[in-house]
């Protein structure tokens, strides 16, 4: 029978360091009580965004896409460019308090904000337990707590209910690629997709690497001999969704996997299996259910 997960450590270092030893400001308060005076709050990604709504938090700045609708709440606030690459020239002139950013740009964007004298944070968003504890500790940092208490309440009676029906499930060895424009890599149990199917009762073929993906030849991936293949992309779907039918066609080696021979290869809809945690997480396990 599957336990109750607990929440693993999953906020950047960083982010527990402000968390715990304050950092001081021109004005002499700590980081924390000048946010909640004046609210300046820039998230660079749509899954920072989508927090901060749920926490009742304003927003200065918001990411530029073409993926969702901005919501109404920030309907005034200035897009900020790409999440991979954020605009530091529009950052600099709302003066934000506090830029948040998914863990997973931490080596792009962390040099790049600390020369600019940001003060940021990064949310840990490689799985539905980082995200609720990103939460956790975003409602301690800015004032939210009884909103963050009462998401993880939501949050901890879901994963309940949904591991005791899941309890005597078959666990099917999973192979997950994640497309790229031209080329894929192999998604670990470290990746969000890799947690997903984690949580519904997968096991992935490349269990205990430390990596988010890794890049893998196809003969050590036949050596695995996987019972399912997933097909995913983090952008442009539809070119990638082709790339990955031309390459299993015309690439020899796919007919000897034993998932191919039995028709076991799915394509995911990336909007429920990207790069960053989301609340669409119970429709992304749904969708897994019926495919194990």
């Amino acid at each position: 029978m599957r336990n109750k997960r607990k929440f693993l450590p999953v906020m950047a270092a960083l982010m527990t360091t402000l968390l715990f030893s304050s950092c001081v400001d021109q004005s002499g308060g700590s980081a924390a009580d000048t946010d909640r005076t004046s609210g300046r709050i820039a998230a660079t990604s749509v899954a920072c965004m989508e927090i901060c709504e749920r926490l009742d938090l304003d927003l200065v700045g918001v990411p530029t896409t073409s993926l969702t609708t901005i919501p109404e709440r920030y309907a005034q606030a200035v897009e900020l460019g790409s999440p991979m690459s954020p605009d530091l020239e529009i950052l600099k002139q709302l003066s934000p308090s506090w830029v948040l950013s998914p863990s997973s740009l931490i080596s792009d964007l962390q040099p790049k904000y600390e020369a600019a004298g940001f003060q940021y944070a990064f949310l840990n968003l490689k799985s539905v337990f980082g995200m609720y504890k990103s939460i956790e500790e975003l409602g301690l940092l800015l004032d939210r707590e009884e909103q963050a208490a009462a998401m993880i309440e939501e949050f901890e009676e879901y994963y309940t209910e949904y591991s005791s029906e899941h309890q005597d499930k078959s666990a099917p060895r999973v192979l997950i690629l994640m497309g790229l424009p031209g080329s894929y890599v192999v998604a670990t149990e470290n990746s969000y997709v890799g947690s997903l199917v984690q949580m519904a009762g997968g096991i992935n073929v490349y269990a205990g690497e430390d990596a988010e993906f890794i890049n893998v030849n196809t003969e050590d991936m036949l050596a695995r001999d996987p019972d399912i293949i997933l097909r995913t992309a983090h952008a442009l779907p539809e070119s990638v969704m082709e790339m990955f039918a031309e390459e299993f066609a015309t690439n020899d080696i796919w007919q000897h996997f034993r998932a191919v021979e039995k028709g076991q290869v799915y394509d995911l809809p990336s909007g429920l299996f990207g790069m960053s945690a989301t609340f669409e997480y119970p429709q992304a396990l749904e969708h897994l259910d019926q495919l194990f």
